[in-house]
């Protein structure tokens, strides 16, 4: 389980930063960037991998109410002009510089290091590790799944509300079936073919 070790050792305020969305075919990548309040952690915090559903969004809303949380996105014209991973450290840029407060340090999931206005360390796994990050991994997640619903309502068809824009086999379905939406990610593979079976197709 994820704990505050890694944040007790750097002291002063630490923020855990954490993306969902670099692997789909459709939607944004989105940041977030919590600063816990460690007088009232909500209880369960875990890399939002390992929660249901339902323990997602209950602790992210506990921890919203708790804590001082940013959001930041990319959206896909972002992530087809620049490659997803480079949308994806602007995403957290954008989380970061969405905190009510500048923290001193900045824990980030992985082992590529956004340009922050504050120092950063990457930890690899962080949100197994850092209980900061493991809450910004359900922020994220929640975050977006609630964007890929919306979107799904537009969208009919593709299974995004289920799926969240994955390359599932509904999904995989649906874009051979009806091709790709607007809020495909046209540089990534899949949809690239589905593209090009479109116009192959087309009169």
């Amino acid at each position: 389980m994820p704990d505050l070790s890694l944040e007790a050792a750097a002291g002063g305020v630490v923020a855990g930063v954490d993306e969902a969305g670099r692997g789909p075919w459709a939607g944004p990548v989105v940041a977030a960037a919590v600063i816990l309040d460690t007088a009232h952690l909500p209880p369960g915090i875990d890399d939002s991998k390992r929660l249901k559903r339902s323990q997602r969004e209950h602790l992210a809303a506990a921890i919203r109410a708790s804590a001082r949380v940013g959001l930041g996105t990319a959206s896909v014209i972002e992530i087809d002009d620049l490659n997803i991973l480079a949308a994806t450290l602007l995403a957290m840029r954008r989380a970061v510089d969405n905190l009510p407060m500048l923290p001193d340090l900045a824990l980030v999931d992985g082992n590529r290091a956004p340009e922050l206005a504050c120092t950063v360390r990457t930890v690899v796994k962080g949100d197994a590790l850092s209980l900061s990050i493991a809450a910004a991994s359900i922020i994220a997640k929640v975050g977006r799944d609630a964007m890929m619903a919306e979107l799904d309502k537009d969208c009919p068809g593709y299974g995004w509300r289920q799926n969240a824009g994955y390359g599932t086999a509904q999904h995989r379905a649906a874009l051979d079936r009806l091709g790709p939406t607007v809020h495909h990610r046209r540089s990534f593979a899949p949809v690239r073919r589905a593209l090009d079976a479109a116009r192959e197709n087309s009169p």
